[in-house]
C-alpha cells in the first residue's frame, strides 16, 4: 500500500545536496581562476582572491557534508 493520503504537505527536505554541488563547484572554479592567474601571470592580488574565495568554497563544501551526513544519522 502506499502512504496514506491526509491532506497534509510533505515535510520539507533538506537543499544541503544542491549546496554541496554548488560548493563543488565553486572550488573547482577558484582552483581553475587561480592556476590560470599564474599562467597568465596576472598580478598576486588576483591570484590571492582567487585562493581565498577557493578556501572559502572548501569550507563550505566541508561544513554542508558534515551538515548532511549528521541530517541522515
Amino acid at each position: 500500500m502506499g502512504p496514506a493520503v491526509t491532506g497534509e504537505p510533505p515535510p520539507p527536505r533538506s537543499a544541503l545536496t544542491l549546496r554541496i554541488v554548488l560548493a563543488a563547484f565553486g572550488v573547482v572554479l577558484f582552483a581553475a581562476a587561480v592556476v590560470l592567474s599564474v599562467v597568465y601571470e596576472l598580478p598576486a592580488g588576483w591570484v590571492i582572491t582567487f585562493g581565498a574565495l577557493g578556501v572559502v568554497a572548501l569550507v563550505d563544501l566541508v561544513v554542508v557534508a558534515w551538515r548532511k551526513r549528521s541530517e541522515s544519522s
